[in-house]
């Protein structure tokens, strides 16, 4: 049976059709890469980023799937003037990145961002309010994406936790948008 680290997020999952048929995909902080393996076997053309060598290891070698080291906080965007059909964050928060985030999002490509927020702190790691995301800041921070999902609040699965996610697309009409 996988584990939560091994099964890709059902947001992810949900709204993973809406990006374009064979479109290029990057996947932030991408740890072990569920999403990154997920969205391949889609068809998808995966980069996958992340400071973790050893989660990058495990990469190697997946059809579609091109892992690259980067240090996403103290070095250089790693994307300067490439743009992808969607992006994909979850379980990280780098506010710096923000504006490199959107920048990166193609016409018409999808952002899937999914992470914890304030009240995580009660129920465990991470506690630091750096690492959390305060009430409806997704929604501010990328709000000249056209809005098809958002939601806040404590879920129970795949563990207890206090989330933020949004899905959003750069340039699109959300009532040209199919809903998943």
């Amino acid at each position: 049976m996988k584990t939560h680290l091994e099964t890709p997020s059902r947001w992810v999952v949900r709204f993973a059709p809406l990006i374009r048929a064979g479109g290029t995909v990057l996947d932030l902080a991408c740890g072990g890469g569920r999403h990154a393996r997920y969205l391949a076997a889609r068809g998808h053309p995966v980069s996958a980023v992340d400071r973790d060598e050893e989660g990058l290891a495990r990469l190697r070698g997946v059809p579609g799937v091109a892992a690259a080291p980067a240090d996403l906080e103290a070095g250089p965007w790693p994307f300067p003037g490439r743009r992808f059909d969607a992006v994909v964050v979850t379980n990280y928060l780098h506010r710096p990145l923000f504006a490199a985030i959107r920048d990166a999002l193609d016409d018409g490509g999808v952002l899937l961002y999914e992470t914890f927020m304030l009240g995580q702190e009660e129920i465990g790691k991470p506690a630091n309010p750096h690492f959390l995301l305060e009430e409806g800041e997704l929604l501010r921070a990328f709000a000249d994406l056209a809005l098809i999902a958002f939601e806040q609040g404590r879920v129970l699965e795949p563990f207890p936790a206090v989330v933020q996610r949004l899905c959003a697309v750069r340039g699109g009409r959300v009532r040209d948008v199919p809903l998943p």
